[in-house]
């Protein structure tokens, strides 16, 4: 299927159309399984067996066992039965990968980007593995320094806030300052540029939000 050609979403007269049921069954078996490998997972983390996790959460062995083996897809009431019982959130059957609903990042991790001349440092204060919907960074710029962007993806927007010194936000050649406190939502699909117009460094802290989940 071409994603670039949406009438590749519509079967043509030799290929066959693709049922709805279908797709549902699809989806199901993709959630069954991730509920069952992340329950295996934190299971065996928390060092339990089926039967001490029955006791601790308050549902069977057997349909624990059918859970985690992938024939049978919780309702929301037992999977936040079982949620309690392991001290996780419910989000963390769901998830694509290993998280639990708190993640601490250290500045030493941080995934930093920065300009060729060194004025502009963006870091990244999520963990950088997987794309997500909204990203949060923190952005230093250099005393006069200033960074451009060609702007994102179609409908992506830009929520910022200065927290030291001063920015100047520029538009379809309007111009934003903003000083400590203030903020600023913008779309970002459109040609940007972030500059300092001060003699002391800038910083502003980021949240960038895709109008869907990109993966």
């Amino acid at each position: 299927m071409n994603a670039q050609d949406p009438s590749r979403f519509l079967a043509s007269v030799d290929e066959h159309a693709l049922e709805l049921n279908h797709l549902a069954t699809l989806e199901e078996d993709s959630i069954c399984a991730r509920v069952a490998q992340n329950l295996q997972r934190l299971r065996g983390k928390h060092h339990l067996s089926l039967d001490a996790l029955a006791r601790q959460c308050g549902v069977s062995r057997a349909m624990l066992a059918q859970i985690e083996s992938g024939r049978s897809v919780p309702s929301i009431k037992v999977l936040c039965k079982i949620a309690k019982g392991l001290k996780v959130s419910v989000a963390a059957f769901l998830e694509h990968r290993a998280f639990e609903g708190v993640a601490v990042l250290s500045a030493s991790q941080s995934k930093r980007l920065v300009s060729a001349n060194g004025s502009f440092v963006s870091r990244a204060l999520f963990p950088f593995d997987v794309a997500r919907q909204s990203e949060f960074y923190e952005l230093r710029l250099s005393p006069l320094g200033e960074e451009e962007s060609a702007g994102h993806g179609p409908g992506v927007q830009e929520n910022l806030v200065v927290s030291q010194g001063v920015l100047e936000i520029s538009l379809n050649e309007e111009r934003y300052l903003l000083s400590p406190g203030d903020s600023i939502l913008f779309y970002a699909d459109q040609p940007h540029r972030y500059r300092n117009p001060a003699d002391s460094e800038a910083v502003a802290y980021l949240v960038v939000t895709h109008p869907e989940r990109p993966d």
